[in-house]
C-alpha cells in the first residue's frame, strides 16, 4: 500500500480511491475564465485541478481562486521560479508542482520544501520525457530508466530536508516508456503515483493511448490519481478518466453492454442502445443493463445483468439475472424493458 498524502479535502494514496485531475487552459490570470472552466470541470467529476502559475498576476488571481473554491482542491503548476512555488504554498495552494532540477538548485528547492511544509502542502516531483537529467540521459540513454531515476532523485532531495508529503509523476509521450517507468519507480517508491500519457495528441489517439497506458497501470494495482492529457477542452479529460476509472470498476456507475450485432438481429439496436445509454446516464450505482441482439446468445452471455432484452423476429424477451421474464411482441416489449429500467434505477436510489 502506498503512502497516503493529502491535497487538500482528497487522500492520494493509502486507502484513498483512484482520483482525477485535469488543468487550466485559459490564463491563468483572468479570474473570470478561471472561476468558470473550473465550475465545469468540478460538475464533470473532476478532483483535483491545477493551474500553471508563472507571475505575480497569476498569484493574484490564484488568491482569489482559492478563496472562491475552498471545497477543491486546488494545484500550483510551477516551472523554474521557486519563489512563485514558495508564493503559493503561503497562499493557499494544496499542492505544487516542481521538477527539482529545473527549479534553481539544491537551495532553492530547500526553500521550496520548508515552505510547503510549514503551511501543509504536498508537493508533486513532475519529470517528464522532455525534462530528464543529463547525467540520467547520459548513462542510460532516452528511456524509462532514465525517466525514473530522474524522478526518484527529485524524490531523495526532498527527503533529505525532511520532507516527506510527495506524490510522483514521470511521463512520456510514449505509451511503452510511460508504463515501464511507473512499473520501474513503483517497485523502489512507496509515495502515491500521479500517472498519464503526456502531449497524447487530441481525442481519439489521445483517449486511446491514455486508456492503454493508465488502464495497464492501473490494472496491476499501479497510480494513485490520473490525469488524461488532451489538447483542447479540459472538461474531455475529465470524461476520459472517469470512463476509464469506469471500466475497471473503480468507480460505481451503471454499465450498458451490447452485442456488436450480426444477421440474427432484426431491430435497430443501436437505437435502443443509445436510448438507454440517456436513462442511465449519470447514474453512480452499480448496476448491469444487456441489449442483446439475438436470444441465440442474449440470456446466456448477459446473465450477470440486472436486466436484459434479446431480440428475435418479430418478438423479443426480456430477461433478469439470466432468466427470461417476458415474451412480448418487439414494440411493445422495448416499452415494457425502458419502464423496467427507470423503475430499476428509480429502486436503487
Amino acid at each position: 500500500m502506498k503512502k497516503s498524502v493529502r491535497v487538500g479535502s482528497i487522500t492520494v494514496g493509502g486507502v484513498g480511491s483512484v482520483s482525477v485531475q485535469s488543468m487550466l487552459n485559459c490564463p491563468s490570470s483572468d479570474f473570470e475564465a478561471c472561476a468558470a472552466q473550473i465550475k465545469k470541470l468540478k460538475s464533470a467529476g473532476c478532483d483535483i485541478i491545477r493551474l500553471a502559475v508563472s507571475g505575480e498576476n497569476d498569484i493574484k488571481c490564484s488568491a482569489m481562486l482559492l478563496k472562491e473554491f475552498p471545497e477543491i482542491p486546488l494545484v500550483a503548476d510551477i516551472q523554474f521560479d521557486y519563489r512563485l512555488a514558495v508564493k503559493c504554498a503561503e497562499i493557499g495552494f494544496s499542492k505544487v508542482r516542481i521538477n527539482p532540477g529545473n527549479i534553481g538548485g539544491t537551495d532553492k528547492v530547500r526553500m521550496v520544501a520548508d515552505a510547503c511544509k510549514a503551511h501543509g502542502v504536498a508537493i508533486r516531483v513532475g519529470v517528464n520525457g522532455g525534462s530528464v537529467e543529463k547525467e540520467f540521459e547520459q548513462k542510460y540513454g532516452v528511456g524509462a530508466k532514465a525517466l525514473s531515476e530522474s524522478a526518484l532523485k527529485g524524490v531523495s532531495l526532498l527527503e533529505s530536508f525532511g520532507f516527506y508529503d510527495i506524490i510522483v509523476s514521470a511521463k512520456s509521450s510514449s505509451v511503452k516508456t510511460m508504463i515501464e517507468t511507473y512499473r520501474l519507480i513503483d517497485k523502489v517508491c512507496d509515495y502515491p503515483l500521479h500517472i498519464g500519457v503526456t502531449e497524447s495528441g487530441g481525442e481519439g489517439m489521445g483517449n486511446i493511448k491514455s486508456a492503454i497506458g493508465i488502464g495497464t497501470l492501473l490494472a496491476d494495482g499501479i497510480g494513485d490519481t490520473v490525469r488524461v492529457s488532451l489538447t483542447g477542452d479540459p472538461v474531455r479529460e475529465v470524461y476520459a478518466a472517469v470512463d476509464i476509472l469506469k471500466a475497471l470498476n473503480l468507480r460505481d456507475y451503471c454499465e450498458v453492454v451490447s452485442c456488436p450485432t450480426c444477421s440474427r438481429c432484426r431491430y435497430d439496436m443501436d437505437k435502443l442502445v443509445k436510448e438507454i445509454n440517456g436513462l442511465v446516464k449519470g447514474v453512480n450505482k452499480r448496476m448491469k443493463i444487456a441489449v442483446m441482439g439475438c436470444v441465440v446468445n442474449g440470456p446466456g452471455e448477459a446473465k450477470d445483468a440486472d436486466i436484459g432484452i434479446a431480440g428475435g423476429g418479430d418478438k423479443a424477451v426480456i430477461f433478469e439475472k439470466g432468466e427470461v421474464t417476458a415474451t412480448l411482441p418487439f414494440a411493445s416489449a422495448v416499452e415494457e424493458f425502458k419502464q423496467k429500467v427507470e423503475r430499476l434505477i428509480a429502486n436503487v436510489y
